[in-house]
């Protein structure tokens, strides 16, 4: 069977907005949240966010352009342009109709949504945008990246709430195995801190109402956590059938070996208490890759920060790893960059080849009280150093979506 490689990366969070930014945050054990910045949220119970800094594409598309893009495309071809140069792909000497794209998002152009839908019930249909339709729609951004760079392979985007960009990976994954193309453009993106969706998390008494302690509100596994911290951005991967990238002597970062998906099929927001679900996905991720569970050296979490989540994902791993369980290395990079909903999978797979390739398990940080049902290695706080083989990289989303994706070290 053939095999994949990963031979680019691009990044766009609360913690850096491009790869080295982002990897000296990860490992330093650096926040991202704060207060809202992006519109008024006195009055919210939940008033904090991961937001995206200091962001500038002009040297990608100009101010004419921006404005017939969303945010959450913006966003998507930004960290394309990193991980393109990362990878040191031609794009001349390339065959196009065999490199994809497949950029997931879960909420998509929220931000235009609300704009135009708040100009329609004011002023009428008649001054509606002509680019609404085109700059909603969650597949913008996989259209546009393929459009600026002339690619013809398979091109699509994946919704599965909190999983969606864990998706995406596995099915550009799969076409590189189905020979379906060479390479794969993949990932997710989100641009959702806005009034509506900020609102609609807080009616689902999902956020973190930490407002005063913004850094310290993302705390996954810990006895206090009391909600998501809603972040925002991007990232993407360049997947390459590892023949086509020793053809070109490409930078690998590291290998993709295989994944897991399933379905709790138990509740639409709830996951399942059995943590069934989860342990079978790691399993499956593991069995693909040809593995065993003794193979296991880190687990980058899911670990939303709420009460549910981290205690039935604690339990898929016990489940899953056995008495391994307590031997793997665990981290939540969310504690830092907050969750990015869609692109939540993506940016942790980020972090999960930076963690293989430096040899350093980033920590789950603000973890200061124990909980008895949260009680394996968290890597509380501070990075440590570990050669790392083989590493999981967990999602989970509404719907009872589960992904696991499984990532090894090149050799």
């Amino acid at each position: 069977m053939k095999r994949v490689v990963i031979t680019g990366l691009g990044v766009l969070s609360s913690i850096g907005n491009n790869i080295d930014e982002f990897s000296k945050n990860l490992f330093a054990g650096g926040s991202g949240i704060t207060r809202i910045t992006k519109f008024d949220a006195t009055g919210f119970p939940s008033m904090i966010a991961g937001e995206v800094k200091n962001f500038n594409p002009e040297f990608i598309f100009n101010k004419k352009e921006q404005r017939r893009l969303d945010l959450v495309t913006q966003y998507s071809l930004y960290v394309c342009d990193e991980a393109i140069k990362n990878s040191s792909i031609d794009f001349n000497s390339s065959d196009l109709d065999r490199i994809g794209v497949i950029i997931a998002s879960g909420i998509g152009g929220v931000k235009t949504w609300e704009k135009q839908h708040s100009l329609f019930l004011s002023e009428g249909v008649d001054r509606l945008s002509p680019f609404f339709i085109p700059m909603m729609i969650i597949n913008s951004s996989s259209g546009n990246v393929a459009i600026k760079y002339k690619l013809k392979g398979p091109n699509y985007s994946v919704v599965s709430a909190c999983a969606s960009s864990g998706h995406a990976i596995a099915d550009a994954y799969n076409h590189i195995i189905l020979d379906n193309a060479d390479v794969m453009i993949c990932g997710g993106a989100e641009a959702s801190i806005t009034p509506l969706s900020v609102g609609g998390f807080i009616a689902l008494q999902a956020l973190s109402t930490k407002n005063d302690i913004p850094q310290k509100a993302s705390r996954p596994f810990d006895a206090t956590r009391d909600g998501f911290v809603i972040a925002e951005g991007a990232a993407v991967l360049i997947l390459e059938s590892l023949e086509h990238a020793l053809k070109r002597n490409a930078p690998i970062l590291a290998e993709i070996t295989g994944y897991g998906v399933n379905d709790d099929a138990y509740h639409i927001t709830a996951p399942d208490e059995s943590g069934e679900g989860p342990s079978k996905c790691m399993l499956l991720a593991i069995k693909r890759s040809g593995k065993s569970v003794e193979d296991v050296d880190y687990i980058n979490a899911h670990g939303t920060s709420t009460k549910l989540n981290d205690q039935i994902e604690t339990l898929a791993i016990k489940k899953a790893l056995k008495e391994k369980a307590y031997d793997v290395n665990i981290s939540s990079t969310k504690s830092m960059h907050g969750h990015m909903l869609g692109a939540a999978s993506a940016v942790e797979a980020v972090a999960t080849i930076l963690s293989i390739k430096n040899g350093i398990i980033p920590p789950t940080i603000n973890y200061e009280n124990k909980d008895p049902n949260c009680d394996l290695n968290y890597t509380p706080n501070y990075a440590i150093k570990k050669d790392i083989k083989f590493a999981l990289s967990n999602s989970f989303g509404f719907g009872g979506h589960n992904v696991t994706l499984a990532f090894a070290r090149y050799e």
